[in-house]
């Protein structure tokens, strides 16, 4: 259980802090305003929040892993939000990212 609440929360904090900066993207250079930017500011600040919960109880391990997360994670939301479309070497990068995160947080200690 404890391995897929902290899979949750990283996919979670991916949500709150990619989004956020995304709205705040959307506020600023798509002039879109200050809600925008205030929604955006909310989410990153959910986020720093979000980070705590994770079991390991090491901040450099949690914010180390989260990078390869945070990596995957903007590739997707990009996909998703703005249409973008990963080359090969993106999704490869994302993927070694991806398996960092795996050995960083899950390898047996």
């Amino acid at each position: 259980m404890g391995l897929v609440r902290s899979i949750g929360l990283f996919l979670l904090a991916a949500v709150l802090e990619i989004g956020g900066a995304w709205l705040v993207w959307q506020g600023v250079r798509d002039h879109r305003g200050w809600a925008w930017i205030g929604g955006g500011l909310i989410a990153l600040g959910l986020y720093g929040f979000v980070a705590t919960l994770q079991p390991d109880a090491h901040f450099g391990r949690i914010l180390a892993a989260y990078g390869g997360v945070f990596v995957a994670g903007s590739l997707a939301w990009g996909m998703v939000a703005d249409g973008y479309r990963p080359d090969r070497f993106d999704v490869l990068g994302a993927l070694i990212c991806l398996a960092g995160v795996a050995v960083i947080m899950y390898a047996p200690r």
